[in-house]
């Protein structure tokens, strides 16, 4: 289930539109869910990852950041990650067409309020999808959300850590990845040359004694 969805300027924080819808989970803790989306909102920078998952107890932040904005959404933690990964890109795409022209100039918050009504629709459509369970679509729509880091929101709140670090963290391990494949790689390049000339050792021991035993 989509609870919250909000829109902010990664530049300064500032909220642009949001959408809530309350359940008996989440009811009383909504107003914290908000806090804590509010305060990711003012630790963002130019560097921080596109795309990123955040634990929230039993709920899911998702994220997703375009051209200086970014689209956040709190989901069940049981909603499928492409699903919720779906819904912010149409949640972009629509908004980019809508305000996009605008975005710089605005100063003050939830300028554009009115999109909620657009939010409402998509989010009822997605609600809809999740319950007949219709996830072929998505599926093929978006391949790459595997490789989505995934972290727990209270550790980078209380931490104080920069979101830019968890770009860092996936990076050095693809690092570190793409180094023992060089590895492995070489040591097997190696092993097959030592086979090789192991080999040829044989053949010519055995050449030069079928040559010598026949000429005595």
């Amino acid at each position: 289930m989509i609870t919250l969805t909000m829109i902010a300027r990664v530049q300064d924080g500032l909220l642009l539109a949001a959408s809530m819808q309350e359940s008996e989970q989440t009811g009383r803790n909504l107003q914290e869910y908000q806090s804590q989306a509010k305060q990711l909102f003012r630790k963002l920078n130019e560097n921080s990852p596109s795309r990123c998952s955040l634990e929230a107890g039993p709920m899911m932040f998702h994220f997703l950041i375009v051209q200086g904005v970014c689209y956040l959404v709190l989901c069940d933690g049981s909603y499928p990650k492409r699903m919720a990964f779906s819904y912010l890109e149409e949640l972009q795409t629509e908004f980019s067409e809508l305000y996009g022209k605008r975005l710089a100039s605005v100063s003050r918050p939830y300028a554009f309020i009115e999109f909620d009504t657009y939010i409402q629709k998509l989010k009822k459509n997605y609600q809809d999808s999740w319950s007949r369970r219709h996830l072929t679509s998505v599926n093929t729509e978006l391949q790459d959300v595997q490789r989505i880091m995934v972290t727990n929101i209270e550790e980078v709140l209380q931490r104080g850590e920069a979101l830019s670090a968890l770009d860092s963290k996936a990076s050095n391990l693809s690092a570190l990845s793409k180094k023992y494949r060089q590895d492995a790689k070489y040591l097997n390049t190696r092993s097959m040359y030592a086979k090789i000339g192991a080999a040829s050792a044989v053949c010519i021991v055995l050449f030069l004694y079928v040559r010598f035993w026949w000429l005595v």
